[in-house]
């Protein structure tokens, strides 16, 4: 499976698109917050999803899987002794962060594993089987 690049009906909207995204790099999809970015790869097997959560207790965060959609949900805590009032750049995301991806593919929920290392949460789903048509031969009754 190939990934397409979404491209606007008009190209003057390549700019605005990349200057908004700048401004506002907290909203994606329509979702306001923290969004881990994810990477989203494939095997013979299964697929497989990785994000970046450095400095987030794994027992804090929540993976579901449901009708294909797979949901990572979870808080980051800020632990600084830092007056807000005293920054003078604060770009750290910090809060509460959901990220909800379809998957490619049909998949076996319940045999998903997640594994957390080097600030990296990696989650293997396997796929589901495909399922086979079967033919049916007609029999006809004699009368």
């Amino acid at each position: 499976m190939s990934l397409i690049k979404w491209a606007p009906f008009f190209p003057e909207f390549d700019d605005m698109e990349k200057m908004m995204g700048e401004m506002l790099p907290a909203v994606r999809g329509n979702q306001f917050g923290f969004t881990p970015a994810i990477d989203m790869y494939e095997d013979k097997d299964n697929v497989v999803v990785e994000t970046q959560l450095g400095g987030i207790d794994p027992e804090k965060v929540d993976i579901s899987i449901e009708n294909n959609v797979l949901t990572i949900k979870g808080e980051s805590e800020k632990k600084s002794e830092v007056e807000d009032k005293n920054y003078y750049r604060k770009e750290i995301r910090r809060g509460s962060f959901y990220r909800s991806i379809p998957l490619p593919t049909k998949v076996n929920g319940d045999k998903a594993t997640a594994e957390s290392g080097e600030g990296i949460l990696k989650i293997t789903v396997p796929k589901a089987p495909e399922l086979k048509s079967k033919t049916i031969k007609i029999i006809a009754k004699k009368k």
